[in-house]
């Protein structure tokens, strides 16, 4: 796995939206479609305002999400809540182009076989996404793989149901779904993460975010996730 280490959260969410921007630039040109898929998080949030300023074509983005929060619409939790917020409301984005996870509906399993069936429709069979990008959890977890969830072992389906974790049920995509993704870019900020970074930067499959395939992933951090200051002997 490629790594980038930058000065702050700011320029490696400044990093990411340039990535992100350029991939939707390059795919579009040749295929003519940017199926991107994006995670929740503070230094994301950044990311999606940057992203909301540059150049892209996007009349040929289609956004996805690695994972949602059970909860009502427009709830601060939601990660399509920020998503709006600091994207959608700002790009030239039509409803169609934009791909929420129904976690509203009331049958969650039959949610998210709808969400698996629009990626399919959009993404190909089985779909493959131009872009996933992923964050990573103070316990080793990323999108909604949490350590000990059923949902790590899910190796048939593109999209299941997670959770409670931290209060809520989650909807995820899966490890087959994330892997299958053209490029995956990790964005890992604050000495918080350092030790959980090591240990994805080694493959460590003991945790669910060193489990996921690191062959077309590029890795953004921080120097306080990448050299965290040595404590005090």
């Amino acid at each position: 796995m490629q790594a980038e280490v930058h000065s702050d959260s700011r320029a490696v969410a400044d990093a990411a939206a340039e990535i992100i921007a350029a991939e939707a630039r390059r795919c579009i040109a040749e295929r003519g479609r940017f199926n991107l898929a994006v995670s929740g998080g503070e230094t994301p949030r950044a990311m999606l305002r940057a992203l909301a300023d540059m150049a892209v074509p996007w009349e040929g983005v289609h956004v996805f999400q690695v994972d949602e929060r059970v909860a009502p619409l427009g709830d601060p939790a939601r990660n399509l809540t920020q998503l709006h917020e600091c994207l959608l409301v700002h790009v030239p984005l039509r409803p169609e182009q934009i791909h929420a996870m129904p976690v509203e509906q009331p049958d969650l399993d039959a949610a998210a076989r709808s969400y698996e069936a629009v990626l399919r429709a959009i993404a190909g069979t089985p779909p493959v996404l131009d872009l996933v990008h992923l964050g990573l959890g103070v316990d080793g977890h990323t999108a909604s793989l949490v350590p000990g969830d059923p949902s790590l072992e899910v190796l048939d389906a593109e999209v299941t149901l997670a959770g409670p974790y931290q209060g809520r049920r989650r909807m995820t995509l899966t490890f087959p779904a994330i892997d299958r993704a053209r490029r995956v870019l990790w964005v890992v900020t604050g000495g918080g993460k350092a030790a959980m970074l090591k240990r994805l930067q080694a493959c460590d499959r003991t945790i669910p975010a060193g489990r996921v395939q690191q062959g077309r992933a590029l890795l953004l951090v921080d120097r306080a996730a990448a050299m965290p200051p040595h404590p005090e002997q």
